[in-house]
């Protein structure tokens, strides 16, 4: 949790709000290959990439 707390302030200090989206998208990539590399997905999402 300490690293979300500094990754705010950095984020509120700087006014680098822009980075937000990013972050975002890229913390549900990779849920979305941790959880599906065992899975019947896993070949849908590896044509992704």
């Amino acid at each position: 949790m300490e690293f979300l707390k500094d990754l705010w302030s950095f984020l509120k200090v700087r006014k680098k709000f822009w980075l937000l989206p990013i972050i975002i998208i890229l913390v549900l990539f990779g849920i979305i290959v941790i959880v599906s590399s065992g899975s019947a997905i896993a070949p849908f999402i590896y044509t992704l990439f």
